[in-house]
């Protein structure tokens, strides 16, 4: 009843504030007590260790004595070290003129900087309502996304489908695909596309080697994307293929190209026969179990680089390679035949080192103990060249291991000399390209795949490289066979017909 019967101005001053910004020593509290900041001032002990400031935050340091000053001159120090404080400023008050001068200090602390500080608590306010609004939101939408999955609303639709047919008659395509490629078309428009899959049958027994699926329009063959990818990535199932950006543009056909290079590929399943020849699945090479049959594909539409929640497996594209058209070709065996000997070693044995061999289609690098065994290939690799692959073999069982490499030169290059850096760190090569090495052991069978930073821009010769990794080179018959270059070529914008009324 007393606190009612108090006027109210009294009572407000009489309420501790919540934030103090002045600090003191307690040498001087006797004094500043008795003015106006007392009110506004956090006393410091200046024997104690640890210094007390809850809720303050010191703008300014008030002393009307030595004693004083000294004593916030060291509380000041043990602030400092956090260095999240501003410097504070230590002002002298005179005891005989406090009264006067403590209230132009009390006004600046009341006034200015308490409107101040109401404002950004204010906005600190906002802040907090506005986080609280976005977690809201962000419940929200975690609750749409669940009701989302909940119905089964994928990101990703498929717009057409064969599925597998496996026929017990089928002989599958292994030889094929090493040999030839196999091609597909899509029947359906290729806007919106953003990927595709393909179904294989079952896993091979040696899982050395890699697929090459390249996609393109049929109208201009100008390229989409390429994939390369290894056998043992490969699902006994559905597998993705996504794209980064979904195919625009007009409406065109999209074409499947599928080969593969290494050892036995995986199967690829073939669906139910169908009328229309255009869109079964075709080769070079003729083969009874492709005859008015497709393969077994999905073709979906939707976000681009979202995989299909039905499907286990994913791959990504190796290589993007819109406006260009792509060609992808085997050296006959009539340039491999023409394969010159350009060692560069102090030894010379009693054996050929390099030769081509007839009945395998295949060039012999045998590595030596000293240098580089190396055999060129004249004017084969022609302009707009961007990968080269090959697959290497050291053919016999107690074969020392080896490392093999390719090169290309220009025509007019001194070959010898190019192969000589090799040896030589730090050397510049801008008239030759380097493969690098690649290690090859007995049996193991392994692919090359040189891929270049840029189409080469003229014919160029190939080089065949094989050093020694051990001090023996005993039986290392190292062959390279299964030459494949990829071309990419600038494509001809095709011109869209509109139908103007």
């Amino acid at each position: 009843m007393s606190i009612l019967n108090t006027p109210l101005p009294a009572t407000v001053d009489r309420q501790p504030r919540k934030s103090r910004y002045a600090i003191a020593s307690t040498h001087d509290r006797s004094i500043l007590e008795a003015s106006p900041l007392h009110d506004l001032i956090v006393y410091l002990e200046p024997d104690s260790d640890q210094t007390r400031l809850l809720n303050t935050f010191p703008l300014i340091a008030i002393a009307t004595s030595d004693e004083g000053a000294a004593a916030l001159q060291t509380a000041l120090k043990q602030l400092f070290r956090f260095k999240t404080l501003p410097n504070v400023p230590i002002i002298r008050l005179d005891a005989a003129a406090i009264a006067s001068e403590a209230v132009l200090v009390a006004q600046v602390l009341e006034n200015g900087l308490e409107r101040l500080t109401s404002h950004v608590t204010k906005v600190h306010a906002e802040l907090a309502m506005l986080r609280r609004e976005r977690e809201t939101l962000f419940e929200n939408y975690r609750a749409i996304e669940n009701a989302f999955h909940a119905r089964n609303w994928d990101s990703v639709t498929e717009v057409f489908g064969h599925t597998p047919n496996v026929d017990p008659k089928d002989e599958g395509f292994a030889n094929l695909l090493r040999e030839s490629e196999i091609e597909q078309l899509f029947p359906v428009s290729s806007y919106a596309v953003s990927g595709f899959a393909l179904h294989f049958r079952s896993q091979p027994s040696g899982r050395s080697g890699q697929l090459i699926v390249t996609l393109d329009y049929l109208e201009n063959g100008e390229g989409v994307a390429e994939w390369l990818i290894p056998y043992a990535s490969v699902v006994a199932d559905w597998n993705f293929f996504s794209l980064p950006k979904a195919c625009d543009g007009g409406h065109r056909t999209l074409r499947l190209r599928v080969s593969a290079t290494g050892g036995i590929p995986p199967e690829l399943s073939l669906g139910n026969v169908i009328t229309n020849e255009r869109y079964a699945a075709r080769a070079r090479i003729p083969h009874a179990d492709l005859d008015m049959r497709p393969l077994a594909f999905r073709v979906f539409t939707g976000l681009p680089g979202v995989r299909p929640t039905s499907l286990p497996n994913v791959f990504t594209p190796t290589s993007l390679i819109a406006g260009r058209r792509v060609e992808d070709y085997r050296l006959p065996v009539e340039l491999l035949r023409g394969v010159t000997n350009v060692s560069v070693s102090q030894i010379q044995p009693d054996f050929p080192t390099v030769r081509f061999l007839e009945h395998e289609d295949a060039i012999v690098c045998h590595p030596l103990k000293e240098g580089i065994t190396a055999g060129v290939i004249r004017r084969v690799v022609a302009p707009g060249t961007v990968r080269i692959s090959a697959r290497a073999l050291i053919d016999h069982p107690e074969g020392q291991p080896g490392a093999v490499g390719f090169l290309l030169t220009n025509l007019a290059a001194d070959i010898k000399g190019e192969i000589a850096n090799l040896g030589r760190p730090g050397d510049k090569r801008p008239a030759s390209l380097f493969s690098g090495w690649t290690e090859i052991t007995a049996a193991q069978p392994t692919d090359i795949n040189f891929m270049l930073d840029a189409a080469t821009t003229r014919a160029m010769d190939l080089v065949v490289l094989s050093k020694a990794t051990t001090d023996s080179v005993d039986f290392s018959w190292l062959k390279v066979f299964n030459f494949r270059l990829v071309k990419h070529l600038e494509a001809r914008p095709v011109q869209e017909m509109v139908n103007a009324r």
